[in-house]
């Protein structure tokens, strides 16, 4: 209800539930004060690019650890595993000399990069719905004559899309809402996510808490959208993951 209250009611006590004037051109107000859709734009790419990435590099790491035998496998799979429990803020520093030695600083690439070189959580997500996959099928594509790509690509890829929905749902909702890493790397306001430029309501003095608010209602629309619309994939695929683990 904040988001469509006056600047004078917003602070108000006791609070208001419901707003005496409800002012809908808040909403007018807070795409053009800051660069709304430049960031929106901004945060699409981000996000679907890094879904790309991860789908593909989770999916080809779980498949070789569910569908290949090499050797050294499953003790490569329990030094992954231990990887999670590693807190991701011990490699911020790290990375940021890493990425300003190569000139990423202010660009994209440091919050795109990483996401083609997947992650052990959901990697072992989509492992464990993969060794749900009978094996007769792989031993009927190899007798066809299908590599291991072609195993990948043409039987594995279409029966997994329960997991690689899981995959998306949550790359989307981590990317989307991801603050720290833009705040780290994007210094230039053209370059902004709308994580960031959600802040530009916030100033020295005082905050527009109605536009802010109303900007992040607006920010938030894509992702109650998504997982609305995917509900009930997702708690099957999370289910069937779980219960085979």
């Amino acid at each position: 209800s904040t988001s469509l209250k006056s600047p004078g009611e917003v602070y108000l006590f006791p609070p208001t539930w419901i707003p005496n004037e409800i002012m809908w051109s808040n909403y007018y107000r807070a795409v053009t004060a800051i660069p709304f859709f430049l960031y929106l734009w901004n945060t699409v790419l981000i996000t679907a690019i890094s879904i790309v990435g991860k789908v593909i590099s989770i999916t080809l790491v779980a498949f070789a650890f569910a569908r290949l035998r090499w050797w050294g496998r499953d003790v490569m799979f329990i030094v992954m595993l231990a990887t999670m429990m590693l807190p991701p803020h011990i490699t911020l520093i790290p990375q940021f000399i890493m990425f300003k030695w190569l000139g990423w600083i202010d660009t994209f690439l440091p919050l795109i990069v990483p996401t083609f070189f997947g992650g052990p959580y959901l990697t072992f997500l989509v492992r464990q719905y993969l060794l749900a996959i009978p094996r007769e099928l792989d031993d009927a594509a190899r007798i066809d004559g299908c590599s291991d790509f072609g195993l990948y690509w043409r039987i594995i890829m279409p029966l997994a899309k329960p997991a690689i929905l899981i995959v998306v749902i949550f790359v989307f909702n981590g990317t989307w809402n991801e603050f720290l890493l833009p705040l780290i790397y994007l210094h230039n306001p053209d370059l902004f996510t709308l994580a960031l430029g959600l802040r530009m309501f916030q100033g020295e003095a005082s905050t527009s808490w109605n536009l802010l608010m109303a900007a992040s209602l607006l920010s938030m629309l894509p992702v109650i959208i998504l997982f609305f619309v995917t509900q009930r994939h997702f708690i099957q695929g999370i289910v069937f993951t779980g219960v085979k683990a």
